[in-house]
């Protein structure tokens, strides 16, 4: 079964997200600054106040802000990378066994996913979803699409530490796909394969099918885990 087609435009909390991700990496809010309310980042925005709520969720499940009853929203002083102790990536023994660790932490993410999510959280996995589909048909891979897929499904989980750990493990993540696209590309059927791997993954969730989400996501990062490693041997 496949799923229906569709946008790969940014959905309005993203961009939001995205702008105070920004924001707050560049300095322009202070550590422990109080944020503008939700009614002045709306102006600011132009959006809705249920968008910037929203936006404000994503920032807090990452450990980027905080809240005080009844005082409003505040930047956190130390960002997530530190107190979850992720070092720099360094070599190939490092990929596998980040690796070794997606594999304990996504399936549950998958089967969580099948079980909790609700409509916007699974657009988020079917607009990643769609951009993998566009690179697919111009055969290229897009390491960017491929992490926020496997993002999206750990927002879908409704468990924050799944997210968390995978927003932590981002530049680990992505550096084990961009490997993992190299040798993809190098079959003549492996974007296509791969991409066929996602859409499963996709429709499992969406059927609600835990068991079958949960394995398909294993099988997935064991085949990307053997493809990463055949590839990083012969080069």
């Amino acid at each position: 079964m496949g799923l229906v087609n569709g946008t790969a435009r940014k959905a309005l909390p993203d961009i939001v997200f995205e702008r105070m991700l920004r924001a707050i990496k560049s300095g322009a809010y202070k550590p422990d600054e109080r944020l503008p309310t939700e009614h002045e980042l709306a102006t600011e925005f132009e959006m809705s106040r249920p968008v910037i709520r929203e936006a404000l969720r994503r920032l807090r499940e990452q450990g980027l802000i905080y809240s005080r009853r009844g005082a409003g929203s505040f930047v956190r002083a130390v960002g997530l990378r530190e107190p979850l102790g992720f070092g720099q990536l360094e070599n190939v023994a490092d990929l596998l066994s980040c690796y070794e660790f997606r594999l304990t932490l996504e399936p549950a993410a998958a089967a969580a996913a099948a079980a909790r999510h609700d409509a916007d959280s699974f657009a988020a996995i079917r607009r990643a979803l769609e951009l993998l589909r566009d690179a697919t048909n111009r055969q290229s891979h897009r390491e960017d699409a491929d992490y926020q897929f496997h993002l999206a499904i750990a927002r879908a989980a409704n468990n924050s530490y799944f997210s968390t750990a995978m927003v932590a493990l981002k530049d680990h993540i992505s550096a084990g796909m961009k490997f993992h696209g190299i040798s993809v590309k190098r079959e003549a059927s492996g974007l296509s394969r791969v991409f066929a791997e996602h859409e499963a993954i996709a429709n499992a969730i969406l059927a609600k099918d835990g068991p079958a989400a949960r394995q398909l996501m294993q099988t997935h990062l064991e085949g990307s885990r053997e493809r990463l490693f055949q590839t990083t041997q012969r080069d």
